[in-house]
């Protein structure tokens, strides 16, 4: 199959972005889909190093300056918009670009959503899919995946939006080498991301407070818009990059995520336990499908909860929970769920029966099946 992948305009696919959930899918999908054999244009940054058939470059550092100024985005939030120059650049040179390669009913893939709609308003004849969407934005092509069921349906209900028989859930995916595991952590507790309250660091603090432990913090922002003084057992190390970010995730007794609003994912929770490190979160949005309650970690909904949960970590089997990641969410994994979307997808549009096309040679139907 054919594809050609938008990037996210606001960065570089590189491992380096880390905090940006959307690039790291985009860095991981055209490594998973190139290694399978399937042709992917990956359409981004110039600097950007990604595993692909062509990287075709259509913005690059000047661009963003011109857009964002000089900040440093390892300290401060991303800075983006659908409509500044960053977007707008991208998506007119993106637009040239997939007319000089692409052939009738190829996939065009917009990771960036309402962001990436004039590529495929300027390229009708390409087969556009939302990928793996991540937030609750109201879709705007006619076949979507989703990250989670819970944010489907908060799609569904926000926008009034039928079921679709072209959408589908298909988790967010990880490279099992990025992550090492361990089975012998130190004796701190970890919270990852942006550091503002939504994210639940406030609880977080409380907790490892009451628990008598260290608390290590790795994001983007300043403690002290939640905690002014920062108080004594937490520590933040800032901006991790990738090699950092597993040894900080392997070594910690658990991650704290405990999301206030309804997380549609939680990647960061999955990287976690491919470290073989369980997690403690929030009982709702995506952590309700992926966190098994009393095998992966726990699901809290008040401090008692989360306090126990800190209490009982070590009866979680980290090895239990380097499985769990590995069976479910590994590029090895999902990549076949991808596969069978889009086939099932070009049945559809070039004109093999559709809904109806019956494969007489199929041997299995797994693809939703977790383990």
């Amino acid at each position: 199959m054919r594809f050609h992948v938008l990037a996210i305009p606001h960065t570089a696919t590189r491992k380096d972005y880390s905090a940006c959930a959307f690039t790291q899918k985009v860095l991981k999908w055209c490594k998973m889909m190139t290694e399978r054999g399937h042709t992917v244009y990956h359409y981004g940054h110039k600097d950007s190093d990604v595993i692909c058939t062509e990287h075709v470059p259509v913005t690059d550092d000047d661009v963003l300056r011109k857009a964002y100024g000089g900040y440093d985005w390892k300290k401060e939030f991303f800075k983006h918009n659908t409509q500044d120059h960053a977007n707008v650049t991208f998506n007119a040179n993106a637009c040239i670009e997939v007319g000089k390669r692409k052939q009738p009913k190829d996939f065009l893939l917009c990771f960036w959503g309402y962001g990436h709609r004039p590529v495929a308003e300027a390229h009708p004849d390409l087969i556009a899919v939302e990928p793996g969407i991540g937030c609750d934005n109201e879709p705007f092509t006619p076949q979507s995946i989703f990250e989670s069921y819970s944010i489907m349906n908060v799609i569904y209900g926000k926008y009034k939006r039928s079921p679709h028989w072209y959408d589908a859930v298909i988790p967010n995916y990880f490279d099992k080498e990025d992550f090492e595991f361990n089975d012998t952590p130190k004796d701190y507790f970890l919270f990852v991301g942006r550091i503002i309250e939504s994210k639940g660091l406030g609880i977080a603090i409380d907790m490892t407070a009451e628990l008598g432990v260290n608390l290590l913090v790795a994001g983007q922002g300043d403690l002290r818009t939640i905690r002014n003084p920062v108080p004594p057992h937490v520590i933040h190390i800032g901006y991790v990059e990738p090699k950092e970010r597993s040894d900080v995730m392997r070594n910690a007794k658990a991650l704290i995520v405990p999301t206030h609003f309804n997380e549609p994912f939680g990647g960061v929770s999955i990287e976690a336990l491919f470290c073989g490190t369980p997690i403690i979160t929030t009982d709702w949005g995506g952590f309700a499908e992926n966190n098994l309650h009393g095998i992966t970690g726990y699901r809290c909904r008040t401090m008692d909860h989360f306090i126990w949960a800190g209490r009982n970590i070590d009866k979680i089997s980290r090895k239990v929970c380097r499985e769990w990641a590995e069976n479910n969410f590994s590029l090895e994994r999902i990549a076949p769920m991808y596969e069978e979307y889009f086939e099932t997808l070009a049945n559809v549009h070039n004109g093999k029966g559709g809904f109806y096309a019956v494969n007489d040679e199929r041997k299995e139907l797994d693809w939703l099946r977790r383990y």
